[in-house]
């Protein structure tokens, strides 16, 4: 299906217009008109993009200034702006495996943050025994906050479980919790403290709840230091400089989509019936309905969901994203089909 417009909560095809429970646009920004208003401000004073490296001699001040907002936003001690998620994470694994004697990744782990030759986690339901053999090593951990097909943030606590022979490095890809988990959206960063963990690194696209094309990383200033003096970022370009400024800008926009997002979710779990064909958490705005047929009613009902194949799954991702843009009759048209259908 091609469309000629950013698909928000509706969208036209061959002329007629569908509801729009689909795409990764969490808090409403592509179309919220002031957000629309500071993007054009930012693109006029720093233009349509910036191709120069970070580290050369002229230095824009719009970088320091989102980076700064990021990193308490996040609650990290510091935090580095790229030019996509997947470059974010790319580059993490990059400068992290010369120091890395074993990576592991958790089920569904994304694409941009998996490491060749790195071993699964689990085998089966159990810890992978070659974590907990008595081999002195660095190893470095890989997870999605929330996997696909998952409504709940991974449970990150089994790391305690991993001897104290194992120096321990965190990498959370937060893509779809930035904006979305915690206090105002700033995703599980900051409430991951478990004590053996050396040390913890986050990245995120910020093309999600965020509505700007870029990448993210957070982590302690040591390590941020680390990522700027890396080959790979000095001899890239960064991000849109007026988008990284317009984040900045942003911060009460930013609160504001939040609350809307909550409020629909929080509607959403006071009238959906609860049941297990309906993966649904009152925090997370994705729906994993497991409903025979349910395609052919949307389509009949005039509403349009995600679904693709996604490279993790043998599964179509097939999922209903509830954004802050919903209105709540929006709201009570897909509570309507789902309460009615699920049985």
């Amino acid at each position: 299906m091609k469309v000629n417009q950013f698909p928000d909560r509706i969208i036209e095809i061959e002329k007629e217009e569908y509801l729009y429970f689909g795409g990764t646009a969490y808090l409403g920004l592509p179309t919220h008109p002031e957000f629309q208003k500071l993007l054009i401000k930012n693109i006029l004073q720093w233009g349509t993009a910036y191709g120069s490296s970070r580290s050369a001699n002229i230095q824009l001040s719009a970088y320091e200034n989102g980076e700064r907002f990021l990193a308490q936003f996040i609650k990290a001690e510091a935090a580095l702006t790229v030019s996509s998620g997947m470059l974010a994470g790319k580059l993490v694994i990059e400068a992290l495996t010369p120091d890395t004697n074993c990576f592991f990744h958790f089920p569904n782990t994304h694409t941009a943050i998996k490491a060749p030759n790195s071993l699964p986690f689990f085998i089966g339901e159990k810890l992978n025994p070659r974590l907990l053999d008595t081999a002195t090593e660095k190893i470095t951990v890989l997870a999605d906050s929330v996997p696909s097909f998952h409504v709940k943030p991974t449970d990150l606590t089994i790391l305690n479980s991993i001897p104290s022979n194992k120096e321990i490095t965190l990498v959370v890809d937060e893509s779809h919790s930035l904006g979305i988990l915690g206090m105002n959206g700033c995703g599980i960063f900051s409430t991951i403290n478990l004590p053996n963990i050396k040390r913890k690194i986050m990245v995120s696209s910020l093309g999600k709840a965020f509505g700007l094309t870029g990448g993210v990383i957070a982590s302690d200033s040591e390590f941020i230091n680390q990522m700027r003096n890396h080959d790979t970022f000095v001899s890239s370009a960064g991000m849109n400089a007026a988008f990284v400024q317009t984040m900045a800008d942003a911060t009460t926009i930013y609160q504001q989509q939040h609350q809307k997002l909550k409020d629909n979710l929080n509607y959403m779990d006071a009238h959906l019936i609860k049941n297990e064909a309906i993966h649904f958490d009152s925090n997370y705005p994705l729906i994993y309905p497991e409903i025979e047929g349910l395609d052919d009613i949307f389509v009949a009902n005039k509403i349009i969901v995600t679904n693709f194949k996604y490279p993790t799954d043998a599964n179509n991702l097939n999922r209903i994203v509830i954004t802050a843009n919903h209105t709540k009759k929006d709201l009570d048209t897909m509570i309507h089909i789902l309460n009615q259908n699920q049985f």
